[in-house]
């Protein structure tokens, strides 16, 4: 009995390993193309109302792709954080202070999460006849932001990693196998 709970171990560690190493690929490979839209996906704002380091990482990404020209639309995501501040709110005021025109920003607040963002901006993308999405988020995040569109009816996917890079990536890179599995059985 011991022995078969040793390969259970081997073999789900293997598995862990294996898919973590795909979901840091994946993520770190931007598939950059032209999309009808651009979405940033929401994050931790400071408890003074700035984004966090890791959501200005992906705002400015973004904005990079944004004058870029890979779209004319951004969608930010993100509901009230316990900080008491709409991540959505906070991001847009951060895109127009870096030169973005209010009327090219579109926010969604009421994202609680990857899966809400993908379906909610599944319904605003079907509203503005748009097709094509290039997502951005930190790089361990892209699997399954990617998943979470595609089931939520998004046919063109592209994606780019924010720049920021920190210690707590080994952790998030673990909730991610998890979270990564409960979408691919989630139904829509």
């Amino acid at each position: 009995m011991r022995k078969y709970f040793t390969y259970l171990c081997i073999i789900f560690l293997s598995w862990f390993l294996l898919h973590t190493a795909i979901i840091t690929i994946d993520g770190l490979t931007d598939e950059l193309k032209p999309a009808d839209v651009g979405v940033v996906l929401g994050n931790k704002v400071e408890f003074n109302g700035e984004p966090s380091l890791r959501l200005k990482s992906r705002l400015d990404r973004g904005v990079e792709l944004y004058r870029a020209g890979y779209f004319k639309h951004i969608i930010v995501s993100g509901g009230l954080g316990k900080e008491g501040f709409y991540e959505a709110d906070v991001m847009k005021r951060y895109l127009i202070k870096q030169g973005i025109a209010e009327k090219f920003i579109i926010s969604d607040r009421s994202a609680k999460n990857t899966y809400d963002t993908a379906k909610n901006s599944r319904k605003i993308m079907t509203e503005m006849n748009y097709q094509s999405a290039l997502v951005i988020s930190q790089y361990y995040h892209i699997s399954r932001t990617k998943l979470a569109f595609s089931k939520a009816g998004v046919e063109t996917i592209a994606a780019a990693h924010a720049k920021r890079f920190e210690i707590r990536d080994a952790y998030a890179l673990i909730r991610e196998f998890f979270g990564f599995y409960k979408y691919l059985f989630l139904s829509y």
